[in-house]
């Protein structure tokens, strides 16, 4: 319908700032009183229990009588900048990141919007410490500090039940699940269960970055098992005790959650694998990306983000993607998406077969460079990057065969990126461009500073986890961070809010040059290729109304009439975390 020329949006629809807002969530409603409804009013007692509702001292006197709270709360009233700066003072108290981690996630069970709040307010401190690295360390000791479950474990128990299981999750209007089977949890290997750390940590950067609704996230654990033998001996382990289930039972189990799925939540319902092992990762994608909406940030969100700092690069690079030679060190899911979106970019750009753009990119794992002669024993997902060469075994060798431009590391395996490799980039190109992208810090391939000296301050530098800004020579450089928090918040938001049906590829082009163009020359001059985390929730908009514009022009958005303004209603659909007034 219009309204003066104003498209305005069906307030049938769950996503339309402030309609159908149940718990006040987004940014248009912020002004609207507020009933703090749970099964009834919440009051008194329960009200303080309640994380959605909860203010903790926040409460004004007049919500303190009509709400029963009186002499349940001190006297004092304070605001929620009072409670944040208090909180703030707590977190940074702790010397350990893992008490960090419990004691935000304590917040988050106490109280939602604060919780939020500081996420939001402090992204580029706390970010580390809700994601990764510190997450990867939670999920490897979740047996011994889980308290209360968050999110929905689904295990070979629940075979035939999983639409009942579903329905016992309390919130109805899901817009985003996060869904992992414990199987590849970072670098860290096989975690089973325990990875619930991870769909709960991503989609607090959904709300928190991206603005979607708290209420509409549901974060998934699908236990089929674990191949850990630690987890497996250790008393504490809060999964099932035997070995990973494969083949059809394994694929049965998802089967019956990707249908459940769809019939209690529709088509529109996001669904982000994560941290599958390779070997699932791929074929999971394949099948269903063409029924439902899903996106695996392993593959896609990584070669999203890398792909924007490339582009973003080419402004201290000069040329055209097409004009660079790209070796990557790993060849999984990280890597192959990557390489494959750049050959997709490159195509787009040129109008060459994305065959042929492929040949700029060159593949080492851990045989050696991907060539022709191997073809025979690559798995699928390796093999459109062979191409005619001699067979090379190491990395030095195969960067002094190829001479590329750009190195980026994807193999899990730190300091792999050795002084000899640095130095031999440095010696062919005036400003390598090196990205040491496996996480957690550990396990990058070179540090910043590594390879800051080892080029002379010439490299243009990014990695997965943060590094610190380095001084070389008088001259602060700041390390970009390729991190997926980037794109697929703004991603997400993007499709939740043109009620999108299908993730398509060129969808990820559009969020990879959305966030390329919030790079500014101010930020070149430092030798970034990434916008600061701080404007994170701008830089999301932006990604979401371009993904959005996407999925309308495919026509695969079901949200009608298109808003006029895309960036100006991703954000008033956005989730704020300040406080309501209650009845």
């Amino acid at each position: 319908m219009e309204k003066n020329g104003e498209s305005v949006v069906d307030p049938n629809s769950a996503v339309g700032g402030g309609v159908d807002d149940v718990y006040g969530e987004d940014r248009a409603s912020e002004d609207q009183l507020i009933t703090p409804w749970t099964v009834s009013v919440a009051s008194g007692y329960t009200l303080l229990r309640d994380p959605h509702h909860n203010k903790g001292l926040a409460f004004t006197e007049r919500e303190r009588d009509s709400h029963y709270l009186r002499g349940l709360l001190p006297p004092a009233v304070a605001t929620q900048e009072l409670q944040e700066k208090k909180l703030m003072q707590n977190i940074r108290s702790y010397e350990v990141p893992l008490h960090k981690y419990v004691a935000m996630m304590e917040l988050e069970e106490r109280n939602e919007r604060l919780f939020y709040k500081l996420l939001i307010d402090n992204v580029e401190e706390l970010l580390p410490v809700v994601y990764t690295p510190t997450v990867g360390e939670a999920c490897q000791k979740y047996g011994s500090i889980f308290k209360r479950p968050q999110g929905l474990y689904i295990s070979l128990k629940e075979k035939g039940k999983i639409l009942e299981v579903l329905r016992n999750w309390p919130e109805r209007n899901i817009q985003v699940i996060v869904v992992t089977d414990g199987e590849r949890i970072l670098g860290l290997g096989d975690l089973g269960c325990q990875g619930m750390g991870i769909p709960v940590g991503k989609l607090a950067l959904y709300t928190a970055l991206g603005g979607v609704r708290p209420s509409a996230c549901l974060p998934v654990t699908i236990d089929v098992g674990t191949n850990n033998q630690k987890l497996l001996d250790d008393e504490f382990y809060i999964g099932l005790r035997q070995k990973r289930a494969t083949g059809k039972e394994y694929y049965d189990l998802l089967e019956e959650f990707m249908s459940a799925v769809k019939q209690n939540y529709g088509e529109k319902v996001l669904v982000q694998f994560e941290d599958f092992a390779n070997h699932n990762a791929f074929e999971l994608l394949a099948k269903y990306r063409t029924s439902h909406l899903v996106f695996n940030d392993d593959i896609q969100g990584t070669a999203s983000v890398v792909l924007a700092g490339l582009v973003a690069s080419l402004k201290l690079l000069g040329g055209s993607l097409a004009d660079h030679t790209f070796l990557f060190l790993g060849a999984g899911e990280a890597g192959t998406g990557i390489a494959e979106l750049i050959a997709l970019e490159i195509s787009t750009k040129t109008s060459i077969p994305v065959e042929e753009a492929r040949k700029k990119i060159w593949l080492v794992d851990s045989k050696g460079l991907i060539v022709s002669s191997r073809k025979g024993s690559l798995q699928h997902f390796k093999q459109p990057w062979a191409h005619e060469h001699e067979p090379v075994s190491t990395l030095l060798d195969a960067v002094k065969a190829i001479k590329p431009s750009v190195l980026i590391g994807t193999s899990g395996v730190g300091q792999t990126f050795t002084k000899e490799v640095v130095e031999a980039m440095a010696a062919f190109n005036e400003r390598p461009l090196i990205m040491a992208l496996s996480n957690p810090t550990s396990q990058a391939e070179c540090t910043a500073e590594q390879a800051y000296t080892w080029t002379e301050g010439r490299a243009i530098f990014s990695s997965g986890s943060p590094f610190d800004p380095y001084e070389y020579n008088g001259n602060l450089f700041i390390p970009g961070q390729a991190n997926n928090a980037y794109i697929f918040p703004g991603l997400g938001f993007g499709l939740v809010i043109a009620g999108a049906i299908r993730v398509h590829d060129e969808m990820l082009l559009a969020a990879s040059e959305a966030l390329a163009n919030q790079v500014t020359q101010e930020h070149y001059d430092k030798g970034m290729i990434y916008p600061p985390l701080t404007n994170i929730r701008k830089i999301s908009a932006h990604i979401a109304a371009n993904v959005a514009a996407k999925a309308y022009d495919l026509g695969l958005a079901t949200r009608l009439p298109r808003p006029t303004d895309l960036v100006k209603y991703a954000e008033s659909c956005m989730y704020t975390p300040n406080y309501r007034t209650y009845r």
